[in-house]
C-alpha cells in the first residue's frame, strides 16, 4: 500500500519562548518491506540550526534549534511511502523459543547484535509479574512464533484499551496493576515480559493505517502514533513484528518510523525551552492516507 502520512504537533506557550532546541523521530526508516519516497520535516519558526543523522539504533534523527522568540512552535512531518506485508521464514518461526536468547545461545548468528534487545531498559523493567504473566506461554521446546502470537492474545484480552489508566511515564508495574494502558504500555508490557526470560525484543514506534467505520468518510487527522514489537528470530535473521493492542502481526498497514529499547529512544519529539512561560498547550494531528 502507498501512503502519505502527516504528523503535525503545535506548541502553544502563553509567554514567549526565547530557545527551543529539539529531536524527532518522525521520518520513517527505509526497510526491504517499506520504501521511503520522500520526507521531509518542516519547522515554523525557521530554525536557525538544523540537521539530519541516523542515531545509534539507524533511526533518522532530526535536530532543530530555534533561537527567535515565539509563543508557538510547530513541527510538521510529510512522507510517502510503500509498505508490504513482510515475509518471515516459517522453519525458523518453528524452533523452540529457547533458541531466541542471545545471552544463552552466544553462537547463534546475529546474537552479538541481539543482545542489548534482551536486557532490562528503562521503559521495561524485569519486574517478577512480567516474568510470571509470561511463563504460561513459554513452555519448554514450544515453537518461537506460537509462543509470540499467544502472549500477544492474551494482552489483548486480559489488559483494557484506556488512555485515561495511564500516562507517558507509567511503568509495567502501573499497567500490571491497572490491567489497562495504551499501545505504548503493552509494547513496554510484553517486551518485559519476553526479555525477563532471557528473549531479544526491540520496541517499534510509527503509524497503523485506519479504516473508518462502514459508510463514514475518513476523518483528516484523527489517526495516531502507535507502537508495537519485534522478536528476534534466530537463523533467519528476521525480527517478528506484533502488535498486541490489536492481536496481530504488523502488515502492510503498518508505518515503521524507529525502533530502540523502549519508548525513550524513540519518543516522535522531545527538547528543552528556555521561556518564563508557566502554561503551554500541545496539539497532535497525525493523517494515514491512502494514495491508491
Amino acid at each position: 500500500m502507498r501512503y502519505r502520512v502527516s504528523h503535525r504537533t503545535e506548541y502553544s506557550y502563553d509567554d514567549e519562548v526565547s530557545d527551543s532546541l529539539g529531536i524527532a523521530h518522525l521520518v520513517p526508516r527505509q526497510l526491504p518491506w517499506q520504501e521511503v519516497h520522500s520526507a521531509t520535516v518542516m519547522v515554523d519558526p525557521l530554525p536557525d540550526d538544523v540537521s539530519v543523522q541516523l542515531d545509534y539504533f539507524g533511526n533518522t534523527l532530526s535536530y532543530f534549534h530555534v533561537t527567535d522568540g515565539h509563543e508557538k512552535l510547530i513541527v510538521e512531518a510529510v512522507s510517502d511511502i510503500t509498505t508490504m506485508t513482510p515475509w518471515y521464514d516459517q522453519a525458523a518461526l518453528e524452533e523452540p523459543w529457547e533458541l531466541a536468547r542471545p545471552l544463552a545461545e552466544p553462537g547463534a548468528p546475529g546474537a552479538w547484535a541481539a543482545t542489548e534487545f534482551a536486557l532490562e531498559s528503562p521503559g521495561a523493567k524485569h519486574v517478577g509479574a512480567a516474568r510470571d504473566y509470561a511463563a504460561r506461554s513459554l513452555a519448554r521446546g514450544r515453537p518461537l512464533g506460537d509462543a509470540v502470537a499467544e502472549l500477544m492474545s492474551r494482552i489483548h484480552a486480559d489488559f483494557d484499551y484506556d488512555p485515561t489508566a495511564t500516562t507517558v511515564t507509567s511503568t509495567v508495574a502501573d499497567t500490571l496493576k491497572k490491567r489497562a494502558g495504551v499501545c505504548q504500555d503493552f509494547a513496554h508490557l510484553a517486551l518485559a515480559c519476553l526479555r525477563s526470560h532471557g528473549l531479544a525484543a526491540r520496541y517499534v514506534s510509527g503509524y497503523l493505517a485506519t479504516d473508518p467505520p462502514p459508510g463514514k468518510p475518513r476523518v483528516v487527522g484523527a489517526d495516531a502514533s502507535h507502537a508495537w514489537l519485534a522478536v528476534w528470530v534466530p537463523g533467519s535473521g528476521d525480527w517478528l513484528a506484533v502488535d498486541p493492542t490489536n492481536d496481530q502481526r504488523a502488515g502492510e498497514r503498518y508505518v515503521t518510523v524507529a525502533w530502540g529499547r523502549d519508548y525513550g529512544d524513540v519518543a516522535p519529539l522531545k527538547g528543552v525551552i528556555f521561556t518564563e512561560a508557566t502554561k503551554s498547550t500541545l496539539r497532535v494531528a497525525v493523517d494515514v492516507a491512502p494514495r491508491g
